[in-house]
């Protein structure tokens, strides 16, 4: 499959031509994909994959915690965004699965900017099929372990139960705080292959406790935004308060990238207001932040 590329300049961190590599030497590509199918509450996230990549030209470049210009020791690309409205969320997923796995078999490493968290289970399918020993580590406000809601097997509110219909998978969920008593017995009934870290006990939270299951195994990051406190991302179509915040998140997918490999990721959920860009840019710090801790080698 070939994959399209958006201009360096209209891509990821808005890079002019010179700082710019081909597809063919990057090793890290982001996916926007604006899938806004199934949405609750606040709609929006649609337009979240536009708005991250505006906002990341703003991001500066030099990363103090590897202090260098991070993107340098890896190159990235963006893939050309595909008009998918009105397209049913199977059909979205199955395209979402194929280009992320051309872009997996091509030895890159996956970034998907979703659009609602359903796009999950379509960007994760060829790591399933690559990772034999895959965990998942997922940030969220929600356990989005429904079995689907309002009619729609593969809604937001379900996105995590259909990554989790692979009967192998475990999955380190990190800032919960809302579950719907019809998920409790999903969650009971596998307990053995999830761990819930409790928004209501934030501070108490032990991050080596946390990235414990992950170590020494590949791992595929998720990341909603709503995950984050409401004060601080309330661009979101489900926000919460209770959340962690910045440098939360930060230490615990820097831990989880001392002791295992991340080899890919999305972020969702981002739900823009006009003239509210604050949310926007934390969305394109974090995608810069995952990559760098990704994709950069501290040894």
């Amino acid at each position: 499959m070939e994959i399209d590329i958006l201009p360096s300049e209209e891509g990821f961190l808005g890079l002019p031509k010179e700082d710019a590599v081909s597809y063919k030497d990057a090793k890290a590509v982001v996916i926007p994909c604006g899938l806004d199918a199934s949405v609750s509450y606040g709609g929006g996230a649609g337009k979240g994959p536009a708005a991250m990549l505006v906002a990341s030209h703003q991001v500066e470049l030099f990363d103090e915690v590897f202090w260098c210009e991070a993107f340098r020791e890896y190159g990235v690309v963006t893939a050309r965004p595909e008009n998918i409205e009105g397209l049913e969320i199977p059909t979205v997923l199955e395209g979402l699965a194929a280009k992320t796995t051309a872009i997996l078999n091509a030895g890159k490493f996956p970034l998907v900017f979703g659009g609602e968290h359903s796009i999950t289970p379509g960007a994760i399918r060829p790591f399933l099929e690559k990772y034999p020993d895959l965990i998942v580590l997922h940030f969220d406000a929600h356990a989005d372990l429904r079995d689907g809601y309002e009619g729609e097997h593969f809604s937001h509110a379900a996105a995590i139960r259909r990554v989790l219909d692979h009967p192998t998978l475990p999955i380190v969920s990190v800032g919960i705080r809302n579950i719907s008593a019809e998920e409790i017995p999903f969650l009971d009934a596998n307990k053995h292959r999830i761990t819930i870290h409790w928004g209501k006990d934030r501070k108490h939270w032990d991050i080596e406790e946390i990235v414990a299951p992950l170590k020494g195994r590949p791992v595929y990051l998720t990341f909603d935004l709503d995950g984050f406190d409401s004060s601080l991302m309330p661009a979101t179509g489900t926000p919460e308060p209770g959340g962690f915040f910045w440098e939360d998140a930060i230490d615990i997918i820097e831990a989880a990238s001392k002791n295992s490999r991340i080899v890919g990721a999305d972020i969702n959920e981002l739900a823009p207001i006009e003239g509210f860009h604050a949310p926007d840019f934390l969305a394109a710090k974090l995608a810069y932040k995952i990559l760098n801790y990704s994709l950069i080698s501290r040894e």
